[in-house]
């Protein structure tokens, strides 16, 4: 393969998929074995994640870096990006070099303003009213070739079974709690990203990339680094 070697065979990641057990672990848990496998079974160097819509609400259950999931939460904000119209039109979109994107203009800027300049989304079908897709950030332009391509669409297809069966175990009520914490946090953010914006006078974007910009220099999650802030705020 072209961009080098991957980590892990793909026949050993498929049978690394099938050895998940229902009911031994939650959605999140199984989402986030997905997307780590995802990483090493791609002959690239990218952050993962996987985007899931439940009626017109997404969010990010599972990443492998803050920059993933910072993209991913861009692309809920604007209600546009790879990301979303390839789980909600069920085709895989490859972004070359977000330098020269446009179709996405914001999410493009925003890419390459982190480091990140190309991307893959390939859809995930889970059930009829869940739809998702599995999400490559690569720091360099032009990694994904076709054969790279076919791997992880081959790769999301066994990864979709896994996903669609732990759905099925699960409870509406159970996954409704968890896109209900994932909404939460997103609301956090929302908080956090407003507080900044009083103190430094600036737009909601700049607030966002600070924000940003704090998790990466801190090594703390983003959503903990805007409940912290929050935190403070409050009991001032």
């Amino acid at each position: 393969m072209t961009n080098g070697s991957p980590d892990l065979h793909p026949r050993d990641a498929f049978a690394e998929l099938g050895r998940i057990v229902l009911g031994e672990q939650p959605l999140p848990a199984i989402l986030e074995q997905v997307v780590h496998l995802a990483t090493r079974v791609l002959p690239v160097a990218a952050e993962a994640s996987i985007t899931l819509i439940a009626g017109d609400s997404p969010a990010t259950l599972a990443f492998t870096g803050e920059t993933a999931l910072a993209l991913d939460e861009r692309q809920y904000e604007t209600e546009r990006g790879p990301c979303l119209d390839s789980a909600s039109a069920g085709q895989t979109i490859v972004v070359p070099d977000t330098r020269t994107e446009t179709r996405w203009p914001s999410y493009a800027e925003a890419a390459a303003e982190r480091g990140v300049l190309g991307s893959l989304s390939v859809p995930l079908p889970v059930q009829r009213n869940v739809t998702g897709a599995l999400n490559f950030y690569a720091q360099q332009p032009n990694q994904f070739d076709d054969e790279t391509i076919d791997l992880a669409v081959t790769f999301a297809g066994h990864a979709a079974v896994a996903v669609s069966n732990a759905h099925l175990y699960e409870t509406t009520a159970a996954l409704a709690a968890q896109m209900k914490q994932a909404m939460e946090t997103r609301a956090v953010i929302e908080q956090a990203k407003g507080i900044v914006m009083r103190d430094r006078k600036c737009s909601a974007d700049a607030a966002f990339d600070a924000l940003v910009r704090l998790s990466q220099e801190s090594h703390v999650k983003l959503r903990d680094v805007a409940q912290r802030l929050v935190e403070q705020v409050s009991s001032a």
